[in-house]
């Protein structure tokens, strides 16, 4: 722009050689542009340098269901696998007490639904997960988003793929490392993921 806004200038203020005057002007123009323009990136890159170190983006779209929600999903009538699928869409994780599970029991929660909840803490799976399988990456809603890979999740009693998404980072040199299964001793067990 600024190229073309100095030859304009260049060929009116020289009417006697325009195409010189729109030669120097041009160039005069492109280089105050590109000094300018530089100048703006660096701007930018010290604002993204100075910002808070990165907390990373979360891994799940929503905030997983609280414990009245669970109680109010279930006397409302949906079924076990609508609460679990809630669960696994938000990769929730449970800690319950002692306290906790008798007043899930005491609401109507099955028991599933509760063993479940229990698993997330720590769930150690006795069959390894199965490969990832090929995701279609679609395009980007915004140039800063990047791609969370998609993982596989234990239901209590099958493995569910969750597929990937685009997520917004606090800053573009945030890299998510996403979570992973490991093989212990007992079994198998998820690693959560983390910013790297």
């Amino acid at each position: 722009m600024g190229g073309a806004s100095g030859a304009a200038i260049g060929a009116l203020a020289d009417r006697r050689a325009p195409g010189a005057g729109a030669l120097i002007g041009g160039a005069a123009g492109f280089i105050a542009g590109g000094l300018i323009g530089h100048s703006m990136d660096q701007q930018a890159e010290a604002r993204w340098r100075s910002a808070p170190p990165p907390a990373c983006y979360p891994p799940s779209p929503s905030p997983p269901p609280s414990i009245a929600d669970i109680k109010a999903m279930t006397s409302s009538g949906l079924g076990d696998d609508v609460i679990i699928g809630q669960f696994i869409n938000t990769r929730a994780v449970y800690n319950l007490n002692a306290d906790a599970l008798i007043d899930l029991h005491n609401a109507g929660v099955s028991q599933k639904v509760i063993a479940y909840m229990v698993n997330t803490a720590n769930p150690v799976v006795a069959q390894a997960p199965p490969a990832p399988p090929a995701e279609t990456v679609v395009v980007a809603p915004g140039p800063d988003y990047v791609w969370v890979d998609g993982e596989w999740v234990w239901n209590g009693g099958t493995w569910v793929w969750i597929g990937g998404r685009w997520a917004l980072p606090p800053n573009r040199h945030a890299v998510w490392l996403g979570a992973r299964w490991e093989r212990g001793p007992h079994g198998w067990h998820r690693v959560g993921g983390h910013c790297g």
